[in-house]
């Protein structure tokens, strides 16, 4: 028996782990391979459509349809660079002289100092050009596009002059949130004036709908990245639970009689149900007009029952332990690409702050009515028990009581207290009228 599990893993685990074992000490040379593949990419766009310059998108030497595929090629490729480069230097701080003897007796080669050190200097000459380029979002476009703010409930007009006519201006300085704005004069009245400077200039007409394309993009990048947060959780939970967890989990778990129940609960459960198949077969019995069973006969139909049972509780078992490790990997994904996408979150919270402040005092009243009463209200401990209590079937827990009290009596109060806290300090401040609907709804 140990000579057949020797032969197993020499035959099977083995190579697989070794391949992956090798795939790791290879990444800082692939990473930095694929980095200087994608600034090849770009260097080739500069030489063939732009002369061997920097790719201008302001350039009028192409339509706007060529322009705008050079941009998303653009956006593409600078993105593979910093996310491999990254890879790269994260891989070469792992580094060490074991690993390198490791490597050496799995038979890789790392590529010459030398080699290395001329890939990276090539990236950094050709990535050099675009360090003020937002390749993700165009951010630095929607910074220096005009505005809009709120200036009464149902009025929106552009909150400073537009700035886009002049391509060589300097960067602004970075827009400050809606709860920074504090001054001495009125922001309606600020707003009147940036409005008439607008109006008067001649190339205003213009400036607008460059500023309409850019919050066009916004728009588009933030529902994007947003069905993106829940897509990507969610599909790496199933592609890892099938083709990684599910295959290990069922290679390495214990024998059947070890994991048909994973709690006490589940146990419970099945004792039930086996008690309530077998009054069941009696009552039938009963009931009807046919012989009574004899002992054997109920005997072989409750062992049946009891087979039935045990492979369910034990499919459930192992989907349970499935996903306690699709969810790590999930969590890990999802950092991961917040990590990644640090461009988009910034467009996303600029997004989400034109549309929250943009609303009327009565809708944000609703809103935040409708929010706390969900979370913080008087029915809300309900809901939290369900969801306890499903995250504790989810992973295989028992479902305990003392916990989900207390949770339920701390959480939901502290959640209460920092709302209430971001309504005194922040809102109170920006929306004053929106405070005072809140307060006379809720009463």
């Amino acid at each position: 028996m140990p000579t057949m599990k020797i032969s197993v893993f020499s035959q099977k685990i083995y190579p697989f782990l070794l391949s992956a074992y090798r795939w790791y000490l290879q990444t800082p040379e692939r990473s930095l391979d694929e980095a200087y593949k994608a600034a090849l990419q770009i260097k080739a766009i500069e030489d063939e459509h732009f002369n061997g310059n920097k790719i201008d998108l302001n350039s009028t030497i192409h339509s706007n349809s060529v322009m705008d595929y050079f941009e998303s090629d653009l956006k593409k490729q600078l993105k593979i660079v910093r996310m491999r480069l990254t890879e790269f230097k994260a891989s070469r701080w792992f580094s060490n002289e074991s690993k390198q003897k490791a490597a050496h007796k799995a038979g890789i080669e790392y590529p010459n100092p030398s080699l290395i050190l001329e890939k990276l200097k090539f990236i950094d000459d050709v990535t050099s050009k675009y360090t003020n380029y937002d390749y993700e979002t165009t951010s630095s476009a929607v910074v220096k596009k005009p505005q809009i703010v709120q200036v009464e409930p149902n009025e929106i007009v552009p909150a400073s002059p537009p700035q886009l006519s002049n391509p060589n201006k300097e960067p602004t300085p970075k827009k400050r949130g809606k709860t920074d704005t504090t001054g001495i004069l009125p922001r309606s009245l600020l707003s009147t004036i940036s409005r008439l400077q607008i109006e008067l200039d001649p190339t205003s007409e213009q400036d607008v709908v460059k500023s309409f394309r850019q919050a066009q993009k916004r728009t588009i990048i933030s529902i994007r990245f947003i069905l993106l947060l829940i897509i990507v959780p969610l599909l790496t939970h199933q592609i890892s639970k099938i083709l990684v967890v599910g295959p290990l989990v069922e290679r390495f778990k214990g024998t059947e009689t070890e994991t048909v129940f994973l709690n006490y609960q589940m146990e419970e459960e099945a004792l039930v149900d086996l008690q309530r198949f077998e009054e069941k077969v009696k009552f039938q019995s009963l009931i009807t007009n046919t012989p009574p069973l004899s002992p054997q006969e109920i005997e072989n139909k409750m062992r049946e029952k009891a087979i039935e049972i045990a492979e369910e509780f034990r499919e459930e078992s192992t989907n349970a332990i499935k996903n306690v490790f699709a969810d790590i990997v999930s969590i890990i994904a999802f950092i991961w690409f917040l990590l990644v996408s640090k461009p988009a979150i910034a467009v996303l919270k600029d997004f989400i702050d034109n549309i929250v402040y943009g609303l009327s005092d009565s809708a944000k009243a609703f809103i935040i009515i409708l929010f706390t009463d969900i979370f913080v209200g008087f029915h809300s401990p309900h809901g939290w028990e369900v969801i306890l209590e499903g995250l504790s079937r989810h992973w295989g827990l028992p479902e305990n009581r003392d916990f989900i009290f207390l949770f339920i009596a701390t959480f939901p109060v502290i959640l209460d207290t920092i709302f209430k806290y971001w309504i005194f300090r922040y809102l109170n401040r920006i929306s004053p009228s929106a405070v005072a609907t809140y307060r006379n709804m809720n009463e």
